[in-house]
C-alpha cells in the first residue's frame, strides 16, 4: 500500500482536485452566516442535505454587484480553494448573484411595502404626449439595446429629438439610476424633455434584480414626466414596471409605444386626402346639380318665358271658351229659338201658339210665328 505523510497525502489530495475539477463553476446554493472578518467575507453555502463554507477574498468585495444577507439565494461563480497545511476545502467566491427565488422575495417585498402609496395606481398613470419632440432614454451604452431603439427611433418618428443618458443596469447600481433620473427631471424644462423611457436589453430575471430597488421606485414615482420601461423580455416585471405610466416588453417596443409611426400617419394622411377630395367632388357636384335647378328656375321666370307661358294659357282657355261656344252646336245644324224678349227656349213649354219667334242658324236668322204646338216625348 502507499505510505503518505500528511503533507504528502494532504499535497497529493489538493493536485488530485486540481485536475480533476474544474477551474471555474456556477453554484447554486443558500447563504447562511455572512460576516466579515479581517475584510474578507466568509459565509456557508447550503442546500437541503449539505453545506460548504465560502469566502469573497477582500480584494474581491468592491467588484461584487450583489452583496448577500442571510436566506438569500444565490448563484455563485467560483472555484475550489484546497489549504493543504490544514487539508481545508473552501470555495472561493469570484462573483455573487441573487438566485431567481431571492429575487422575486426581493419582488414581492417592496411591492407590499409600496402597495399602499398609490405608485401602482392606474388611475395615476399619466398619457404619452402624441407627438413627442425630446425624449430621454436611459439606458446602457453602448448596446444592442440603444442601437435598436435609436434605428427604430429613425425609422418611426426621426422628428423627435432623443437624449441619451447612459447607466448601469445591473448589479447594485440604484443610485447612480436614481441620479440620473433626477438630473432628467431637473433639465426637463430647460431641455424641452417630454417623456423619459428607461430600458434595459434582455438578460435572465436576476439581472434586472436593480429595477425591484425601492429607492429606484419612488424616484420614478417623483419624477414630473411620463416614464415608459423596456425592460428585460415580455415576462419580466419589475417594480419599476408597475410604477412606470406606460410598460413595455422591451426596449424597442418602449420605443414603439412612445413614438407615433410616420408610415402609419402617411397612409392615414392619404386616405383623408382622398376622402377630403371626395367629399369636395361631392360637393362640387351637388352645388352644380343646385345652380343647374336655379338657372332652369330662372328661365322659368325670364319674361319671355312667362309671357309665352300666358300665351299657351290663353290658347288653351280660348280653345276652352270655343268648344264651349254655341257657335260649335250651329256649325254642326242645329239652331237657337229665342221669344220675342230674345231670351234662349229651352222648352216646348215656353212656347205658345201664335207667338212670334226668332230663330238663329250659324249663318243668319228668321222670325217665324208659332202655328201649332206638339209635344214629343223622348224614348225611355
Amino acid at each position: 500500500m502507499p505510505r503518505y505523510s500528511v503533507s504528502d497525502l494532504n499535497r497529493s489530495i489538493g493536485s488530485l482536485l486540481e485536475r480533476g475539477f474544474a477551474p471555474r463553476f456556477l453554484l447554486e446554493a443558500t447563504v447562511s452566516r455572512p460576516q466579515l472578518k479581517k475584510g474578507h467575507l466568509w459565509m456557508t453555502l447550503l442546500d437541503e442535505t449539505a453545506s460548504i463554507s465560502a469566502v469573497v477574498w477582500a480584494s474581491a468585495l468592491p467588484r461584487l454587484s450583489f452583496t448577500p444577507a442571510d436566506g438569500d439565494g444565490v448563484i455563485v461563480v467560483g472555484k475550489l480553494n484546497f489549504w493543504g497545511a490544514r487539508a481545508s476545502l473552501c470555495v472561493q467566491a469570484l462573483d455573487i448573484r441573487p438566485s431567481l427565488s431571492s429575487v422575486l422575495r426581493q419582488f414581492e417585498r417592496v411591492r407590499e411595502r409600496l402597495e399602499g402609496s398609490g405608485l401602482f395606481d392606474p388611475s395615476s398613470k399619466r398619457p404619452l404626449p402624441e407627438f413627442p419632440t425630446v425624449i430621454a432614454l436611459l439606458t446602457s451604452s453602448p448596446s444592442s439595446a440603444l442601437a435598436d431603439m435609436l434605428r427604430t427611433a429613425a425609422e418611426r418618428w426621426p422628428a423627435t429629438k432623443i437624449l441619451v443618458g447612459p447607466i448601469p443596469v445591473q448589479g447594485a447600481v440604484q443610485t447612480s439610476i436614481c441620479t440620473a433620473l433626477e438630473l432628467v427631471g431637473q433639465a426637463a424644462g430647460r431641455l424641452g424633455i417630454e417623456a423619459v423611457v428607461l430600458a434595459r436589453g434582455g438578460g435572465s430575471r436576476e439581472d434586472l434584480a436593480v429595477f425591484d430597488s425601492e429607492e429606484v421606485a419612488l424616484t420614478l414615482g417623483a419624477l414630473n414626466l411620463p416614464v415608459v420601461t423596456g425592460l428585460g423580455h415580455e415576462d419580466d416585471t419589475t417594480i419599476a414596471d408597475l410604477v412606470a405610466d406606460y410598460r413595455a416588453a422591451t426596449p424597442t417596443a418602449a420605443i414603439v409605444a412612445l413614438l407615433p409611426d410616420q408610415r402609419t400617419l402617411r397612409q392615414e394622411l392619404r386616405q383623408r386626402q382622398e376622402l377630403l377630395r371626395q367629399t369636395l367632388r361631392w360637393r362640387v357636384d351637388l352645388e352644380q346639380q343646385q345652380l343647374v335647378v336655379q338657372r332652369q328656375r330662372l328661365q322659368q321666370h325670364h319674361p319671355q318665358a312667362l309671357l309665352q307661358r300666358y300665351r299657351t294659357q290663353l290658347q288653351q282657355r280660348r280653345q276652352l271658351l270655343e268648344a264651349l261656344s254655341p257657335r260649335q252646336l250651329l256649325k254642326r245644324g242645329f239652331c237657337l229659338v229665342r221669344g220675342e224678349a230674345g231670351q234662349l227656349l229651352r222648352s216646348i213649354e215656353q212656347v205658345e201658339v201664335g207667338q212670334s219667334l226668332r230663330v238663329q242658324w250659324l249663318d243668319g236668322t228668321a222670325d217665324v210665328r208659332v202655328l201649332e204646338r206638339r209635344h214629343e216625348h223622348p224614348d225611355p
